[in-house]
């Protein structure tokens, strides 16, 4: 079986939940708190030295770490990531998208916000990150004016299919209003949350 060391808050955790989940794969849930440092002890580091959640056991005992890797070790072979290789590298793309360009500033807003409880000493770091969340959902907007997914797979939908894509960008997409962003000038980023959650096997983030 699986093992997730994660924390139910995150954004990054959740995607690993919703996909199992979303696969019907059975797996072992080990709460991490890592605002209490559980995730800095030595039995952890030694799982993964850079002392992070997300972290997945394999059952065969492997830790894999970093959210967008599990996804697509734990999607492969599934609709949920595009057999074509070239909506499979839009896969990808997307997810480096969210790592780099959405979840510095959203997330990072959300957790200083949300999380952390020590908003007022991060102002000016989360002032400066509004403007580059809202440039990231504006990226998202213009997308998805055109389409109900980010990817599609390679069967000639034109509208996209749900795909591993939309999971990690939905994590904290959902929640971003939890670190200030305010959705309502993105109605096609909001219809496409609502999409996403009517997908079978679907779990809020508090689940």
């Amino acid at each position: 079986m699986y093992r997730l060391y994660e924390m139910a808050d995150s954004g990054n955790c959740y995607k690993i939940r919703l996909l199992l989940n979303q696969l019907g794969v059975a797996y072992q849930r080990i709460p991490t708190n890592i605002l209490k440092g559980e995730s800095r002890t030595k039995d952890f580091l030694q799982l993964n030295p850079n002392g992070k959640i997300p972290l997945l056991i394999l059952p065969d005992g492997r830790p894999l770490a970093e959210s967008n890797a599990m996804l697509c070790f734990l999607a492969q072979g599934s609709p949920l990531l595009p057999a074509d290789a070239y909506q499979h590298a839009l896969t990808l793309q997307w997810l480096f998208f969210e790592q780099y360009s959405h979840e510095p500033f959203i997330a990072t807003n959300r957790f200083w916000i949300h999380l952390s409880g020590d908003a007022a000493a991060h102002a000016t770091q989360i002032a400066a990150n509004h403007p580059k969340g809202l440039a990231a959902l504006g990226v998202m907007e213009k997308h998805l004016q055109q389409r109900d997914f980010f990817t599609s797979s390679g069967t000639g939908n034109d509208r996209g299919d749900y795909s591993i894509a939309d999971i990690a960008l939905y994590a904290y997409t959902h929640v971003a209003y939890q670190g200030g962003f305010d959705l309502t000038g993105f109605p096609a980023v909001k219809r496409w949350l609502s999409r996403v959650a009517q997908q079978p096997r679907h779990i809020p983030i508090d689940a």
